[in-house]
């Protein structure tokens, strides 16, 4: 027993030493996104941040199988209803089910108070039928993740609003708008801001005297009041695509002055560096220099710059369809939804109302916590 345990102390420091070069063999060999991963997934707040990303995108995809209802599904009946408790054992049994609610008019106010009518059950299930949709204008199904076993059943988990309609399915649905117009508008400002500024930082000269003008003209325009202006003067009879695009436009517009400006000054760095001077003695043309040399020393200031931007995105949408200037009905987006909860009195009697607000900090806060663990992850070493 002396031997073995002897000779188990002989072996184990051989075997940690052979551990630890096999590890320092695969960090030398390792590709930059493989080391950008491994350093990634040590933060915790951003892997949740991640989760919370991809889970909203998948909802927001999907949204009509993760909506218990259809965006225009209501009944009169259920105007701004409270959330119905969701139960989930019966008689002893995992048996999921709400309570229906009944209401009676406030003989002084005229407001509706609203009863739970504990004699009724309405069972609730996973894969559902319900109102029908096309999938990706390929196919038509009612099929829902949740929601009521019975079609028409009234199923308000976060309350009804101003018109009946379930307040979770639109939020769901609000997701789609919302989410879309923030990559959109980051990818086109993005890419604006990368071109203007890498010529602005290669070329130099005339050329970079122009572009920083003009940066600094657009920075000098109030950019609220601009857009503010601008979407005031939108027809009301334009379509809700028409109107989603000047939205976007206008937020690209004013968002790649600044990555501009960061790009511009790293581009005159490294256009003096070793390697800039060896690529283009190798022939190499300015297209690859760019994207190829140049912009991959430093991602972590992109992915810094595009995680903040994206929720500025959202929060833009949000705060101008909020005061009417931006996506109006029948658009659904988060900042639509909150035009009903502008008035104090709503607020106070139907808090509810306020779900969309937080969909929105709940998003803003994974994208800044993405952004941090990113732009942390951009330069293992």
């Amino acid at each position: 027993m002396d031997t073995t345990l002897e000779q188990h102390e002989a072996v184990t420091p051989a075997a940690k030493n052979t551990a630890h070069t096999d590890t320092e063999v695969a960090v030398e060999f390792a590709s930059q996104w493989r080391l950008m991963w491994w350093k990634f997934r040590k933060h915790r707040l951003a892997v949740v941040g991640l989760i919370v990303v991809v889970t909203y995108y998948v909802v927001a995809l999907f949204a009509n199988f993760f909506a218990p209802q259809a965006t225009k599904t209501y009944i009169a009946e259920y105007v701004y209803s409270p959330p119905q408790q969701l139960h989930f054992f019966q008689d002893g049994r995992f048996s999921p089910y709400v309570h229906p609610y009944t209401y009676e008019r406030d003989p002084l106010s005229y407001k509706k108070i609203y009863k739970v009518d504990t004699e009724t059950i309405i069972p609730v299930g996973l894969f559902v039928h319900g109102d029908s949709y096309e999938v990706f204008g390929l196919f038509e199904t009612d099929l829902h993740l949740f929601g009521p076993k019975e079609h028409g059943q009234p199923f308000y988990l976060l309350g009804g609003d101003a018109i009946g309609r379930d307040l979770l399915s639109r939020t769901i649905f609000s997701a789609r708008i919302s989410l879309v117009v923030a990559w959109v508008g980051v990818s086109i400002s993005m890419t604006i801001g990368i071109i203007l500024g890498g010529i602005s930082g290669l070329l130099g000269g005339m050329v970079d005297n122009i572009i920083q003008r003009l940066i600094e003209i657009t920075m000098s325009i109030p950019t609220l009041p601009i857009i503010i202006a601008i979407a005031a003067l939108v027809p009301i009879d334009w379509s809700t695509l028409r109107v989603y695009t000047i939205i976007v436009l206008l937020l690209a517009i004013t968002g790649w002055t600044g990555l501009a400006r960061v790009v511009r000054s790293k581009f005159l760095v490294l256009r003096e560096e070793d390697f800039v001077l060896a690529a283009r003695l190798d022939g190499a043309r300015s297209r690859r220099l760019i994207f190829k040399h140049m912009l991959p020393s430093f991602y972590s200031h992109i992915i810094a710059s595009v995680t903040l931007a994206l929720p500025g995105m959202i929060l833009a949408e949000t705060a101008l369809s909020y005061l009417g200037f931006g996506l109006r009905p029948p658009a659904v987006s988060w900042g639509v939804q909150l035009q009903q909860a502008q008035q104090i009195n709503v607020i106070s009697n139907y808090p509810w109302m306020l779900a969309p607000a937080i969909a929105v900090i709940i998003i803003v806060l994974a994208f800044n916590f993405l952004g941090d663990g990113l732009r942390d992850a951009a330069d293992p070493y």
